[in-house]
């Protein structure tokens, strides 16, 4: 059975349960206009909007924080949701990362390691990306990522809007 809020480690980084004690240090990650610019919700840095995000990534039960192992700071957070044990697969979604952390190995690592942990309990992992979202629809290619096609996608606080959906079916190296 897949834990969808386990601790993953790496020399870099620490995934772990996000907490309600963590939705300031959140927030400061979330800040930037930039990271959501081209986002489905860009608005998603302002605090009435983040505390919508947060309370739903709070209700999921699979939301993850993303700490920097060297500073120990907060810099994002992702989810595993929609869990199918009957189908074999699982999203990862709802990531995002401080800037400071953009262009290097963290994206790369961060999903490797929460694709090749579910990997170990499911067939397939799907990822819902904005169809603006092209930063993230690069970096779904960089990882291996199949575009599988389209599909609208809504939360709890916002209209539907339409997503890639990608998946990854083998381990990252």
């Amino acid at each position: 059975m897949l834990n969808l809020q386990p601790i993953l480690t790496c020399e870099l980084l620490e995934l772990r349960p996000l907490k309600h004690d963590d939705f300031n240090e959140l927030l400061s990650a979330a800040s930037d206009p930039l990271i959501w610019e081209v986002h489905p919700q860009p608005d998603r840095h302002k605090i009435e909007v983040f505390k919508m995000f947060f309370k739903e990534a709070m209700d999921s039960k699979g939301a993850l924080a993303i700490i920097d192992r060297k500073t120990s700071k907060i810099i994002g957070t992702s989810r595993y949701y929609e869990y199918s044990p009957a189908n074999s697969s699982v999203v990862v979604g709802y990531t995002f990362l401080s800037r400071h952390y953009w262009g290097g190995t963290y994206n790369r690592i961060l999903k490797k390691l929460m694709v090749n942990y579910a990997l170990k309990f499911v067939k397939t992992i799907y990822f819902h990306v904005g169809i603006g979202n092209t930063r993230s629809q690069k970096a779904m290619l960089k990882i291996g990522g199949i575009n599988t096609g389209v599909q609208e996608i809504s939360v709890s606080y916002a209209p539907p809007k339409k997503s890639y959906v990608y998946k990854i079916e083998t381990p990252l190296t």
